[in-house]
């Protein structure tokens, strides 16, 4: 899901979904990628287990739609940190399974002003509006990460796991309804020239800010 090149480098939790797989690629390759990123927002966001991101790097995107599927997000407190689904900025609309799970975590207009503007939350920003749970200093992220994790488990499983299966089955079973109709879209969509201009355009930036 996250772009290779971004795997495991200091400063970045997820760089969010691998643009190289949307750009100058066929629509059968596309749809499978598609379906490939469905299924793993799928398996974390019903994950039964106690999931806690302890986001010590940049999370825009795709990242941030990872990180929204945890019980409990701890950021680090860095100005070069931020989180969001800032794809209006790369020329590309969020799904709406990727709006549905920012609504339920920061609610409707808050919601529908981050994914217009792309926007991109620095910690404090993160804080206030609630898209993370907790800022701390970065050498406390892991600690405080496992501190959120025992908590969650000081809860009688059984009901814990129920009661989270029942607030996210309305989200899960949207995208579960809709999965061959959402691939169909995404593909139609990334398959025009003007958002296969864009990525191209964006993916040349890149290159130039590494050179």
């Amino acid at each position: 899901m996250c772009r290779a090149e971004e795997k495991d480098r200091p400063g970045v939790f997820s760089a969010g979904l691998d643009l190289m797989e949307m750009c100058g690629r066929s629509p059968a390759h596309c749809a499978e990628y598609w379906k490939a990123v469905q299924e793993l927002w799928l398996r974390f966001y019903q994950s039964s287990l106690v999931v806690v991101a302890a986001i010590n790097g940049a999370c825009p995107a795709g990242g941030c739609l990872m990180a929204l599927t945890s019980d409990h997000r701890v950021l680090a407190d860095n100005p070069k940190y931020s989180i969001g689904l800032n794809e209006t900025l790369l020329g590309i609309v969020a799904p709406f399974w990727f709006k549905d799970t920012l609504v339920n975590t920061i609610g409707h207009r808050a919601a529908e002003r981050a994914l217009q503007l792309g926007l991109l939350f620095p910690p404090a920003q993160a804080l206030q509006v609630g898209i993370v749970d907790q800022v701390v200093p970065e050498e406390q992220v892991q600690s405080v990460a496992l501190s959120a994790v025992a908590q969650w488990m000081a809860i009688p499983d059984h009901a814990r796991q129920l009661t989270k299966a029942m607030m996210r089955k309305a989200t899960a079973s949207r995208l579960i309804t809709h999965r061959d109709e959402d691939v169909q879209n995404f593909v139609s969509f990334v398959s025009r020239d003007s958002i296969q201009k864009s990525l191209q355009l964006y993916l040349e930036r890149l290159k130039q800010k590494k050179g």
